[in-house]
């Protein structure tokens, strides 16, 4: 899979099958998308994504920024495992803000990828001041040659699946429905750093991360299994093991800053310096403030009894 990041040094002009979007999650309103660019990339045309860094959103009014579903590497990695060619992470700018729809669909669609087809949702929006919608875009589509197949929204319980919905479901700590917009459990990466190592000494080791990809749409204490990725980070390797991980400032420590703090049972081995995934199976309660250690010891064991109880319910044990 080739990933373009910013803009592209020389035209690519490969007839090309694109599908646009900020695709945060990949919910499976996306994956309708992927899946009917995929179903017309015959004749040796390529899939193409565009997407775009930072979200519009985050762009435009940072201090309101919405949650993020999925870093960078997320997203590359979920895209290498759907047969996708090309992936075009645009940096979204003022230059990209400024740019005229007709100017979007000549320089990106025609003159670098030389689209030949064109895959979007009903809600589809582009250019400055999002003035191109699915009707300019298809009469852009008759003027330069390519084809435009827009996608109709995917619903579940008869509501629109969409990233906002599924942040706001994390947020109240629905993990189980936002699985099911999402097709997936909602995960995290990062990197394993040092922290103050209280929790080792209290007989509860954590791994720490910062957060890859923010803000979190989550926080609390929650029942987890996590792995670990290979030496040269690109793969996970290690098996899942279970645990319980806590995300948030860390009040009952005097923490500063928002971390990922996992503990991961029956575990005692070396983690730092590696990446790691946390996938999040449900929410055990809100993060706490305790003027005693004695209590937080006493809450953490009540946090393991009932993690390891979530996630045998969840095996079926």
């Amino acid at each position: 899979m080739q990933v373009i990041r910013d803009n592209p040094e020389k035209q690519i002009l490969r007839p090309s099958v694109v599908t646009i979007g900020n695709f945060d999650g990949f919910h499976i309103g996306h994956q309708a998308l992927l899946e009917k660019a995929r179903v017309l990339a015959t004749d040796k045309r390529e899939v193409a994504v565009v997407t775009f860094e930072p979200l519009p959103q985050a762009w435009f009014r940072p201090e309101t920024a919405p949650a993020r579903l999925m870093s960078v590497r997320q997203k590359l990695q979920y895209l290498a495992g759907e047969n996708v060619d090309l992936v075009w992470l645009m940096r979204f700018n003022q230059a990209l803000a400024n740019m005229e729809p007709d100017e979007f669909v000549r320089e990106v669609l025609v003159n670098t990828l030389a689209a030949t087809e064109v895959v979007v949702g009903d809600d589809f929006h582009y250019g400055k001041r999002r003035q191109g919608d699915t009707r300019s875009l298809r009469q852009a589509g008759e003027q330069y040659g390519f084809g435009l197949n827009v996608i109709p929204a995917v619903e579940v319980d008869g509501v629109r699946v969409s990233s906002s919905r599924i942040r706001e479901l994390l947020a109240a700590g629905e993990l189980a429905r936002a699985e099911k917009l999402r097709g997936y459990a909602y995960r995290t990466q990062g990197r394993v750093i040092k922290g103050q190592q209280l929790g080792r000494t209290l007989g509860y080791p954590t791994a720490n991360m910062r957060l890859s990809a923010a803000p979190s749409p989550i926080e609390g204490v929650f029942a987890v299994r996590a792995r670990v990725c290979d030496a040269d980070g690109d793969g996970l390797a290690s098996e899942w093991r279970d645990g319980v991980a806590s995300l948030g400032t860390r009040p009952a420590v005097g923490g500063e800053g928002f971390l990922i703090e996992v503990h991961l049972f029956d575990f005692d081995g070396d983690l730092y310096g590696r990446q790691m995934e946390v996938e999040y199976i449900e929410k055990l309660r809100d993060e706490s403030h305790f003027t005693e250690l004695d209590d937080l010891v006493a809450q953490m064991r009540e946090d393991e009894r009932l993690a390891r109880q979530k996630i045998k319910n969840q095996h079926g044990l």
